[in-house]
């Protein structure tokens, strides 16, 4: 089983990275980007569980390593 794990900022917390990405993009004549937010994908493998197991990992993984509470949401998607 492959989790992939989208972490990005959560609304109102400033995304410096995103932010200088859409400067240099308008910079570069790209005017009509208005925005740009930086996403971190995480591609996890996991085998020898069943799908329940691998979800309560996965959300584990989240809680304790992957994600900051106070400033990250996330979700999780499950390739086939």
């Amino acid at each position: 089983m492959i989790a992939e794990v989208y972490i990005k900022l959560k609304e109102g917390v400033t995304d410096p990275e995103g932010e200088a990405t859409k400067k240099a993009l308008n910079l570069l004549g790209f005017k009509n980007v208005k925005r740009v937010s930086s996403v971190k994908v995480f591609r996890i493998e996991i085998e020898g569980v069943s799908k329940e197991e691998a979800e309560k990992e996965v959300e584990e993984m989240c809680k304790k390593l992957l994600a900051n509470p106070v400033i990250h949401d996330y979700e999780v998607r499950w390739v086939d």
